[in-house]
This record gives C-alpha cells, structure tokens and sequence, in this order.
C-alpha cells in the first residue's frame, strides 16, 4: 500500500512506484483506457490478426499494429492529424510517410471490421461482472440496434475531385449497438457511399442469434431481412418501408392500443409473403403528437412480437440511442477524419474510433461501479474522459513501458479486469466526468450598427465603463 494505492504486481515496483501513484491518484482515467487497450489488444494479437484477416493485403515491413497505434493518435486527438502522429512515432518506423499511406490506403474493410468485434466480445464479459444492471428494456431478449452511419465529406485531395465544389465520400458503416450498455458490437463497412444500407442485411443476417430483438429503420425493412431473424428465432421491431415487403396485406380492423410517449397508438394484423410463404406480423402505428423533424405524423411500425403495443412503442424509442452513440463519436472522437479521403483508411479511422468508444463504455460503467450512490453510467461524459486521455495518455506511455502493461493486463480474466477497473475509478471524482445539461439558449440579438468586419474590444469596454 502507497499513500492509499493498493500495488497491483509484483512487477510494479521496477516501474518506479512513484510515478505510478501519481497517475493512478491524479489522472485514474489515462491508467484504465491503457490497461483496457492491452486487455482488448494484447502484444501480437493485431499482427496475428491482421496475417489470419486480410486477402489480399500483404503485411510487409510495416506491422499492422504500428498502423493502428498511430492512426489512434489522431482518433483520440492526441495528435492533430495522421501525418503529425507518423511524426510523433517516426522512430519507430522504417517505412517513409508515403508508404504509411498507402497502408493506411489498402487495409481491407473485414480487417478493420474485426477490430470491433473483437473490444465488444473482450468488454462485454467485464461489463457483465460489475454489480450495476443496466435497466432491461424487454425481459428475455437482447436488444440491438441497426443503423447506418455515413462519413461526412473529405477534403479534395482526389486528383478528380479538385477544382471541383462537390466533397469525396469516403463510404459509410452499418453498426449494431448494445442500447444497455452503450457498447457497439459490431460494424460493417463499405466503400461505396452511394450503396444502400440494405445491401448489408445479409451480412448482419448471418450475426442474428436466438433471442434476439433487433430495432431498426425503414432501410432496415425488406422482407428477406425480416423473415431471416424470424427463421433464427430472434424478433424485430423495425419501422415498416413503404414499398420494400412483399404482398403486404392489411388483415382486420385497425384497434386503438392505448398510448405511448410520443402518441396514439393503434394496432393491426398484417401478412407478407417469401417464397410462397404467407407469414403473419402485426404492424404498430403511431399517430403522433408533435410531427417528426421530417414531418412525418404517423410512423408504423412491423414486428413478430406478441407484446403490448403500447410497450413496443415505446422501446422503439431506444432507436434513437444509436444516434446519440454517433453524436458521442463525432464529439468525443475523431471518426471521422477529413484529410483521409481513401474509403479504406476512413474506414479504418472509424472503427478504430467504435472500439475506442467501446473502452469508454467500460470505464463509465466502472465508474458508475465504484460510485453508484453519485452517478448512473449513462451519465458519465465520453468527451470528459477522451478529454483526459488526449491530454495524459502520451505521458503515461512516456513514463511506463509497453512490457509493463502486458505482462500486467493481458493475463487478467474479466472478473478480475472488472475489479481492477472498479479499484483504479474508486480514485475518480464522478462529478468531474459527469454530463452537462445545456441550457435553453436565448435567440441570438438582432444585429444592428455599421459592416465593419471588427471593432476593439479595449475602447468597447471602455464605454462600458
């Protein structure tokens, strides 16, 4: 024990024990985002990965690993860009700047596809030893969230492009997301941005399991996708398309419901046939209160599940915590980075910035572990912590060295990275990564006086007086 900081391991006392206090007392939160790096993403396991995951990518003098270790660099802004990360690491390579791009450029999209799979299957066993619980929103199911996300334009860095007003695209993921405890558990990338989402469903068709309730939007609802989860014993409650099922028919009389938190509800009986199978759902309107910001008054709703319909209303409202997990990413982390206009690099960006938010998921739920009388982990800010990462996490890789934390994390079972993670959040104060409420903002004055494009605030101020 030092000045209240229990010693982890024997091999702690080679790495002077001092400056290790002082990161686990003043900055907790750069020591569990480490720990739970090496926890996820072991020494070798990248490279061995990359070797067992790519086709047609070869792994050359420029080890995958180095690669991701340096574009996260940007992604967590702790540097500004992948260029000034490569320079912050130039030691290490052996390899110009140019061939790092062209790595970057061809890393195929099931490479960084596993890269996901891999943070949400290694933090959900950890998740599920802490002692909080998420609130259940359907007994007996595991929900999940389908969605698609866009990346945003790049610059013109595009021969073709330049001289050109339009932004390059670089492409857009499907992501499925864990509502309870904010994880994503999986992505699907895809280069082209023109392509629908649908053309994904048969891919994430192939990860439904039994009891399984899937949430998702009108792209979401073709008939193939749907009677798919049904044939996996799994459910869905998706937002009906106006035009994607097949010989959709309406049977019976449309009966009021009840209501929900956004309108009245109603609900009715409706079949749809698949390879000359009639196969009967229930569809769920929504006649709503206040009109979508797309305009849309009522919204209707197909499932396979015999439950209140007022209740599925309701649930389907966690639809929108998929948006909120995408609002996080853009605010705390740097998904998307406008300088990689290469769909494949892009690609990788982001998720490396799912899994990134994945860690985060874990140390909120730590957090709300070890302080549960002040703060829920729904509470707890992913921009706060990736603050705190960006500003400390160089130094700590500074101060303590990569074998440390192997031979300190890799080994650890999840009940027992759990209690470590619980250990090192007891040393947090909760209310320092606590989420702010905006205030309601005024509308902005009405600008009066001359154009002039500025004004000195010393004589302002002045006048003030």
């Amino acid at each position: 024990m030092m000045g209240g900081i229990v010693i982890l391991s024997k091999e702690v006392a080679m790495v002077a024990p001092e400056v290790l206090e002082r990161f686990m007392t003043r900055s907790p939160v750069s020591v569990m985002a480490r720990g739970l790096l090496e926890f996820v993403f072991p020494a070798g396991w990248l490279d061995q990965m990359f070797r067992e995951t790519a086709i047609q990518q070869r792994e050359g003098e420029l080890l995958f690993s180095l690669l991701v270790e340096t574009l996260s660099l940007a992604v967590t802004s702790a540097r500004k860009s992948p260029h000034a990360a490569y320079e912050a690491l130039r030691e290490r390579f052996d390899v110009s700047v140019n061939s790092f791009y062209n790595k970057l450029q061809g890393v195929e999209v099931q490479v960084s596809r596993a890269l996901v799979l891999r943070s949400s299957a290694r933090l959900l066993p950890v998740l599920r030893r802490f002692k909080i619980k998420p609130r259940s929103l359907l007994s007996g199911y595991r929900v999940k969230i389908l969605d698609g996300n866009h990346l945003a334009g790049t610059e013109r860095r595009l021969k073709e492009v330049r001289g050109k007003h339009a932004h390059p695209l670089p492409g857009l993921t499907v992501v499925v997301l864990d509502p309870q405890w904010k994880l994503i558990l999986d992505a699907f990338p895809l280069e082209d941005p023109y392509a629908q989402e649908r053309s994904l469903l048969e891919a994430v068709l192939e990860t439904v399991e039994p009891k399984d309730l899937w949430l998702g939007d009108r792209a979401d609802c073709t008939t193939a996708f749907l009677t798919g989860i049904r044939a996996r014993g799994a459910s869905f409650l998706i937002r009906q398309h106006a035009t994607a099922l097949t010989g959709k028919e309406l049977i019976g009389q449309r009966r009021k419901a009840g209501r929900c938190t956004t309108g009245v509800v109603y609900e009715q009986a409706l079949s749809i046939t698949h390879e000359g199978e009639t196969v009967m759902l229930r569809r769920i309107t929504i006649e709503l209160d206040t009109p979508t910001s797309s305009g849309d008054e009522v919204i209707h709703l197909v499932t396979n599940l015999a439950h209140s319909a007022s209740k599925l209303a309701d649930l389907y409202l966690e639809r929108w915590t998929i948006e909120n997990a995408f609002q996080e990413l853009g605010q705390a982390l740097r998904g998307e980075i406008n300088t990689l206009c290469y769909p494949k690099a892009a690609l990788l960006a982001f998720c490396i910035a799912s899994y990134t938010y994945n860690l985060l998921a874990a140390m909120r739920a730590a957090i709300a572990e070890a302080h549960p009388e002040s703060i829920a982990h729904t509470e707890v800010s992913c921009y706060y912590l990736a603050e705190e990462i960006g500003a400390v996490g160089s130094g700590l890789s500074i101060a303590v060295p990569d074998d440390w934390w192997t031979a300190e994390y890799a080994p650890l079972t999840p009940t027992k990275m759990a209690a470590r993670l619980k250990l090192l959040a007891a040393h947090i104060n909760p209310q320092r990564f606590r989420k702010r409420t905006r205030r309601t903002r005024n509308p902005p004055p009405k600008r009066r006086g001359d154009y002039r494009d500025h004004l000195s605030a010393a004589r302002l101020i002045a006048e003030r007086r």
